[in-house]
């Protein structure tokens, strides 16, 4: 029900990305790990849209290598909760959101990298947590640093067990990595090539109806991955397959508008803001989520190729 409902308000070009994280993710993973204590509080508050929430996890010397994270939480002495200190980059939507769901370190490090680390839902309200704006290259706010400065969380914001955070941010990946906006970012731009184009174009026709076909397949893909994870199974393969391939097809949307009408589009046309527009976003489209180096390397290491 939800993918068919997101769905439809990306097709329709609907303002999403204040609430989507927390839907797509953070309430699932607060459902599934911390059902009777976290979720009957907060997940009610995101259905009715009233509770946003952002991704606590890159860092700033920890992009695509996560286990190397070093922000932590230490209990404190009267054993009433943790404190956080710690920084984290590229945080998309912290400026508006209303919770973080946080990735530290909790233990000492071990010959497991993937060891001793704890999900924590923060407040962005605390004192001691400060965000920090970054604007991107089309001139958006959009990511954000966030500073923890002997930040409290509660003992009850211990998101599942402490020490399983690695095995937690996985499943949560899997949620985040397999939707459709993960191929509908670029779709506005589709749309217009579609209402510009020549039916009587042979080019026209044929790379379009490709495009159209890559839609297709990808949508079938992600479906495949909602049933998985409706069913209770663990599709990070799959949802690093369809995270990566929509990425190329996205990505190829504004050379494919180029291609096709560069040079014969007005200036201030519709189309001709679209291209631009997509042609600064795109980049970005391989990092968000897991960089395409990363995905492949899950893929070829679920294939035994690695």
């Amino acid at each position: 029900e939800r993918y068919v409902v997101l769905e439809e308000m990306l097709a329709a070009g609907a303002p999403v990305a204040a609430h989507w994280v927390a839907d797509r993710q953070s309430g699932p993973l607060l459902m599934r790990y911390a059902p009777d204590t976290l979720a009957p509080r907060i997940v009610p508050l995101i259905a009715r849209g009233e509770a946003f929430f952002c991704i606590g996890m890159s860092e700033p010397d920890s992009g695509s290598d996560l286990a190397s994270i070093r922000s932590r939480a230490d209990r404190r002495i009267d054993q009433r909760g943790w404190v956080i200190n710690g920084r984290k980059l590229w945080t998309s939507g912290a400026h508006r959101a209303h919770f973080m769901i946080a990735l530290v370190r909790s233990g000492e490090r071990s010959e497991n990298r993937h060891g001793g680390m704890s999900q924590f839902l923060v407040d962005m309200q605390t004192p001691g947590l400060t965000v920090r704006p970054i604007i991107n290259q089309l001139g958006e706010h959009d990511f954000n640093e966030v500073t923890f400065d002997d930040v409290f969380v509660p003992n009850e914001n211990l998101i599942g067990a402490e020490g399983q955070g690695w095995q937690q941010v996985g499943a949560e990946l899997a949620f985040e990595r397999s939707g459709p906006e993960r191929y509908l970012s670029s779709s506005q731009l589709l749309l217009e090539m579609l209402d510009a184009a020549d039916p009587d174009d042979p080019r026209h026709a044929v790379a379009l109806g490709r495009v159209v076909a890559q839609y297709g397949t990808l949508r079938q893909m992600s479906l495949g991955v909602a049933a998985m994870l409706a069913r209770g199974e663990n599709p990070a393969l799959a949802a690093a397959l369809v995270k990566d391939q929509g990425a190329l097809v996205e990505q190829a949307m504004p050379d494919l508008a180029h291609d096709l009408f560069g040079g014969q589009v007005a200036p201030d046309s519709t189309l001709a803001q679209a291209m631009q527009y997509t042609a600064l976003a795109v980049p970005s489209f391989s990092l968000r989520g897991g960089t395409r180096e990363i995905l492949r390397g899950m893929v070829a290491k679920g294939m035994d190729l690695r």
